[in-house]
């Protein structure tokens, strides 16, 4: 921990924070894409020792609305990082990102209570740059790929690195190529990560990781300057299948549009499914009908930027 003499503001700090979808096929724990679905969250700095904390949107119901929120809890290692915590804090938050759904709802609570307590913090940047802000975020998310894509915006190719001993999240932007758009499916039932974590194998048959492997290379050059081939580059190999039984549905449409030619994948840890595509009005809807009931379906640009 820092121990700088901080100065906080005393105005209002709000910021926005995208939705995230993982893994976008093939790309474990490592491929990341910010979707044009917004959190947003607004904060100030308190002279009494309160946590003021009012959330309403997705889930408002079932968020902490106390020192344990999320929001604040980022915050507060911030502040820690940056040298010094304040007294109280009062937080207001829209949530927009649907929870337990596979879309990074967690990371933009976390991205966002980082970003704010920086921007409450008068040369906050000289405190924590966005690198600094990343390995944050990761240490608090557990992982770095949806956090990478809500701080960048755009597509983010994450990874872990043993920095002076340390674990560390790292990560850079690939570009999206402008016809690329999405489709979100959304279940009303949820998934926890943790639960969809524990139905992966400890091996994958070899022939398999080969293919996934050079799935996932490929993928970076399908977003970037090849849509048409997103739909061979966003086949997986390596968790889809193994947790199957967690979201059936979702994989049996993941399937259905797959062999229709879609770019189908479940979106992170599922149920949600996303479709990559560069199609037009009327195809967009044949995508959207082949889903059926049990889904509600967004279409959505890829958020070029992260934090706002």
């Amino acid at each position: 921990m820092a121990t700088n003499r901080l100065t906080f503001k005393a105005t209002l700090a709000q910021v926005s924070v995208p939705a995230t979808s993982a893994n976008l096929g093939p790309g474990f724990d490592t491929f990341g894409l910010a979707l044009d679905l917004r959190d947003r969250y607004a904060a100030q700095i308190l002279d009494d020792a309160v946590f003021d904390v009012d959330v309403s949107g997705e889930s408002a119901d079932e968020v902490k609305k106390d020192k344990n929120n999320l929001v604040i809890k980022s915050m507060l290692r911030g502040f820690e990082f940056m040298g010094q915590k304040p007294r109280g804090i009062a937080l207001r938050a829209l949530n927009v990102t649907p929870h337990g759904r596979g879309l990074g709802s967690s990371a933009s609570a976390i991205v966002g209570g980082l970003a704010l307590a920086r921007d409450l913090v008068l040369g906050g940047e000289q405190y924590m740059s966005s690198e600094e802000l990343l390995v944050l975020a990761t240490e608090l998310e557990g992982h770095p790929d949806n956090v990478a894509a809500a701080i960048n915006g755009g597509a983010t190719i994450a990874w872990m690195e043993d920095i002076y001993g340390v674990k560390t999240g790292c990560s850079v932007s690939i570009p999206v190529h402008q016809d690329i758009k999405a489709i979100l499916f959304i279940p009303e039932n949820h998934l926890s990560t943790s639960k969809a974590r524990k139905l992966l194998p400890e091996t994958v048959p070899f022939r398999d990781a080969v293919l996934n492997s050079s799935h996932s290379a490929l993928l970076s050059i399908a977003l970037s300057t090849r849509p048409d081939l997103l739909l061979t580059a966003t086949e997986d190999f390596l968790h889809q299948s193994y947790r199957a039984e967690a979201y059936p549905k979702s994989m049996a449409l993941v399937l259905q549009l797959r062999a229709a030619g879609v770019a189908a994948t479940i979106s992170g840890a599922g149920p949600s499914v996303l479709v990559l595509h560069n199609s037009s009005g009327p195809e967009v809807l044949e995508i959207i009908k082949a889903a059926g009931s049990g889904f509600s379906a967004k279409e959505l640009a890829i958020s070029r930027s992260g934090i706002e």
